[in-house]
Order: structure tokens, then sequence, then C-alpha cells
């Protein structure tokens, strides 16, 4: 695309996309240790997972000192019961607004131009572009209008877009986009296209691949250099998604259909070192970098272990192992990280998780109010001298020092690397 062709301008806080190869929004596989990953290896923006406007609508902004974070937390659901006082709030949200600073892109999802509007509100002075959801074909995304339901309701995803230009971008100096997917014909797309690009958004993704389709259904291209043509005409950046599985390939491809940049998914879900030219390093450099991001920030650890088995493959040992751990101590041991093993038990103890026991301090005290069983009475007197001696090697567990376990002082994790605006 020419320098003499028409930009719609972009806000003073937001962002032009143009240019630039960034990290698609994936639920799960989008938190915020995974962002940072992307960041230190290039990426040059990151999309948040999608985030519902009414599960975004009635949280609390605060910011984390243990993590230098920004949070947004509620209490956890509990049907019709209200949860006790003392119930630990869930975190619904966060982002690191140092390394994230200019790059994050937020992805509500929204059947409602009101409550986008709304929920938007609530981070917009912290992000730097609000993305709405109209192309997830899956059914929590779906069920409610969502997500690629809205590609068959284009008033009202229109009615949504117009509105967040209207209230959020004036209010926020921040940008407005739209994610979606190709329609079965070009007409129909191109039509829907040119609606969305005529309600003052900045930027729109395409996913070059129809509703019905699924990862595994190679991404279709024809309609391509004809969206890109559209959102040129009207000065809105066009991105690409859809089998984009590097830095080198995005390049190419945002050569050859004349986008304005690409958005890569699947590949950095394997490896976020896909956005570094000249391609992604060894998994294992690559997982450590991704347990210290995670540390650093206090992730879930059940988010942490399910990314870890995205990017440990699957033929390797480690991968089949680390289902059997529970804490972050352990993935350390495992892996072999023993210069991470004091900040692990740190985490562990802040998360309230027994790096010992492998499991919560919850489920330990409740183990250890439990009276043996008469069967299992029977069976440590049936297993003689070998059951007490199990039984006594598991009450005199020795720490990692005793096991000759070197425990080093804690690295600072890598600082993001410098990304161009």
């Amino acid at each position: 695309m020419t320098s003499e062709a028409k930009k719609v301008p972009i806000p003073p806080r937001g962002v032009d996309y143009r240019g630039k190869v960034v990290l698609a929004p994936m639920v799960r596989s989008g938190e915020l240790p995974s962002r940072l990953l992307a960041l230190h290896y290039g990426a040059d923006l990151v999309w948040g997972p999608e985030t519902v406007d009414r599960s975004m609508i009635g949280t609390t902004r605060r910011h984390n000192p243990d993590t230098n974070t920004i949070d947004w937390t509620r209490k956890p659901s509990q049907g019709a019961k209200q949860p006790p006082a003392d119930v630990k709030d869930s975190v619904l949200y966060r982002i690191h607004t140092e390394k994230e600073a200019g790059k994050h892109i937020f992805q509500v999802g929204t059947s409602n131009p009101d409550l986008a509007v709304a929920a938007a509100r609530l981070v917009a002075a912290d992000v730097s572009g609000i993305d709405v959801n109209a192309g997830c074909p899956k059914p929590f995304s779906t069920h409610d209008g969502m997500g690629a339901a809205l590609l068959q309701t284009p008033d009202k995803l229109c009615a949504i877009l117009a509105a967040l230009v209207q209230h959020i971008t004036p209010e926020f100096d921040i940008g407005i986009s739209v994610k979606i997917r190709i329609l079965d014909t070009a007409a129909e797309t191109e039509a829907l296209v040119r609606r969305l690009v005529a309600t003052g958004i900045t930027g729109l993704t395409v996913h070059c691949r129809t509703t019905p389709m699924r990862p595994r259904e190679r991404a279709i291209r024809g309609q391509l250099r004809m969206i890109a043509d559209v959102c040129c005409e009207a000065g809105v950046a066009c991105l690409m998604n859809g089998d984009v599985e590097t830095r080198d390939q995005a390049l190419e491809l945002v050569r050859e259909f004349g986008v304005d940049g690409a958005m890569i998914a699947t590949g950095a879900e394997k490896n976020s070192s896909v956005f570094r030219p000249g391609g992604a390093l060894p998994w294992r450099e690559v997982v450590e970098q991704y347990v210290r991001f995670a540390m650093e920030v206090e992730n879930k650890f059940g988010n942490t272990k399910f990314l870890l088995c995205q990017l440990i493959p699957g033929k390797q040992p480690a991968y089949r192992q680390i289902s059997s751990c529970k804490s972050y101590t352990k993935i350390c041991e495992l892996l072999e990280f023993d210069h991470l093993a004091e900040r692990a038990r740190e985490v562990d103890l802040a998360l309230d998780i027994d790096p010992d026991f492998a499991g919560t301090k919850k489920d330990a005290k409740q183990n250890k109010k439990k009276k043996p069983s008469k069967r299992n009475n029977s069976a440590l007197a049936a297993g003689g001298q070998m059951a007490q001696a199990r039984v006594s090697n598991s009450n005199t567990k020795k720490g990692l020092s005793e096991r000759g376990v070197n425990v080093q002082p804690t690295e600072q994790p890598a600082e993001a690397t410098a990304i161009p605006a």
C-alpha cells in the first residue's frame, strides 16, 4: 500500500496496525505470561483473550504490587449462594502496564452495544485498543449471539462498533477494531466489510475461514486481496489471520495479498519464538522463559500447566510427566530448572499451594483430618515391614537442599525486547 493511501486517523493513545505481526486472541492461551512471552520474542502487539462484557462488568480494578500488574477481580461465582466474606477474589483479567504498554489490545465478547461500552470503559484507560470478537465459532461465544454469530446480524455488529467509536474513542483516545471470518461468497463478505469500515473503526482482522471451518482445515485466501482493497479504500488497517506460522511467513503473505499486517495464533501457542526473524528457538529455551514469566506474575497454576502442554512437544518425555505436577516447584524439579527452585517455592506459597504436598493447603489439611480406614490398616498390616518403611519414608520427606538440589539465588527474568512502535 502506498504512503499516499487514505488512513483513518489513529487516536493519540491508540496504535496503527499497519506493519505489525501480532499475537491472536486465544482463550486460555492468551493469558498474561503468554503475551509477555510473545512480546519478549518480538510480537509487535498482543491481543488478550476474549472477555465477555457481562463478566467484566462488576469487577474491581486493583494494582497488585507483588506482580506489578493491574488486576480486575470479583468474588467467585457461587451459583445462587452469596460467597463467604473471607473467600479470595478471583482474577478475571490481568495486564502488565509496563511491559504491555502501547501493545495490548482488549478483545470483548458482546452482542449488546450498551454492555460493550460499559465493559470497555472499565479497561480502556489501561489498554491501547478495544477489539470486538465477531469471529469465534465456539459455543461459549455464539450461544448469546456473540462471536461469529454477529456475522449473521450485521446491523447489531455495526451498532456495537459505532457505539464504541462514539463513546470510547473520544473519552480514552484509543481506536476500535473488529475481528471477523469470511462469509460463504466474496460478494457477501465485501458487503459486510464495507459496512464495518464505515463505522469509524481503525482496524479489521479477517480470519480466512468460514464459521463452520476448524483449524485443521486449510485457510481460504481467495477473498483476502478484495478485503484488503476495501479496507485500504476506507483508510482502515487490515490484518490477516489463518495458517500464519512465523514472522517471516507473515511478511511474505503481507506482500503477496496487500494486507497491512498478520496475526499468529496456533504457531505462537506451540512456540512463541516464531515472532523472531529467522525462525523458532528450541522448545526447552522457550519453556524456561515462559516459566519465568508465569512465576513473575504468579499466574494461576492450572493455566501455566495447560500452556506447558502446548509448548512441550508431545513426543518429549517431559510432556507425559508434566501431567502429574501440581506445583511450580515440581515443574522446576521435573524440567531441571534448579536455578528457579527457590522462586518456585515462593510462588507456590503465594498461590496457597504446598510445594511438598503437590496439592493445595486445603487438601493437605483435609488429609490430616481423615482417620485411616480399617481397610487401610489391614493393608498396612499385610504389607509387613515394607509397608511400614514406605509410610516412614513418606513422613520424613527431605527438603530440596537435603536431597542434594543446589538451590541458587533467583535470576531476574529477561526484559521484553524493544518493539517498534
